[in-house]
């Protein structure tokens, strides 16, 4: 039982829930350890994009243990303590790319986790749900915030009120998930896709992330000089001088995030 990471040669670290025998569902201490895991991803300069998945074939993530945390509330001078174990769906910032490979369940805590990473693949198998209202408690770390952001509002409304379960190709109906990809293509079509991206000019592909995610709370003309400013100063570092070298040669560039 753990969360594990590794990071390849070409630039992809990877997180995996690994507690199958929960379906991946969480306590105190694999929260902690996924905030540890993002931590050092976010600060790997190494580190280009992100893959996420769950340990084993059922589950991505059931989210919180519930019999761990219903009724053993934290003390309430916890709740001020904002900037305490950090998650990408609590509100870490993490620019470089995340990828979900989605291997089964992905429900309560794990929907709330997939609607704040980036691209998201899932096996045909997978069910997605906000199931929380069914427990008594909301759909929290973005559940009620993104899900309206990213789903028409009316199928949102139902999916967070209802707390009904629906599977992948629903999911790729309305948009939650890029594509469905069979089980055992799920992690290397992932890893492509990172690899992809890790290949990119790392300074440029946060910079594109960072204005793609900041535009829903700046109006057009600040976004518009936002990116004119974020491309005065790309334009001057050495990966933009080695994009240019590398596509005048007809060859793949080598960037250094400088």
């Amino acid at each position: 039982m753990s969360i594990d990471t590794q990071k390849t040669d070409r630039g992809v670290g990877i997180i995996t829930i690994n507690r199958p025998e929960k379906l991946n569902a969480m306590d105190a201490e694999h929260y902690q350890g996924l905030s540890d895991a993002w931590a050092q991803m976010r600060d790997d300069t190494a580190v280009r994009a992100i893959v996420i998945t769950g340990a084993g074939e059922k589950s991505f993530s059931t989210g919180a243990d519930l019999k761990t945390f219903i009724g053993n509330p934290p003390q309430l001078s916890e709740f001020w303590l904002t900037q305490q174990g950090m998650l990408l769906n609590r509100g870490l910032e993490m620019w470089k790319p995340v990828i979900a490979a989605v291997n089964g369940y992905c429900l309560g805590g794990g929907m709330t986790l997939l609607l704040a990473t980036d691209i998201r693949l899932a096996a045909p198998h997978a069910t997605f749900g906000l199931s929380e209202v069914k427990r008594g408690v909301i759909a929290a770390n973005g559940g009620t915030q993104r899900v309206i952001e990213q789903l028409p509002r009316a199928i949102a409304m139902e999916f967070l009120l209802t707390g009904d379960a629906f599977d992948a190709a629903t999911a790729e109906r309305w948009g939650l998930i890029n594509r469905q990809v069979e089980p055992a293509q799920l992690m290397p079509e992932a890893m492509k896709i990172a690899e992809r991206i890790a290949a990119n000019a790392p300074l440029a592909v946060q910079a594109a992330k960072e204005l793609a995610l900041r535009a829903g709370s700046m109006d057009l003309s600040v976004g518009l000089r936002m990116e004119q400013l974020y491309n005065r100063m790309l334009s001057a570092t050495e990966d933009a001088a080695e994009g240019r070298q590398a596509f005048k040669e007809k060859r793949a560039a080598r960037f250094n995030a400088r």
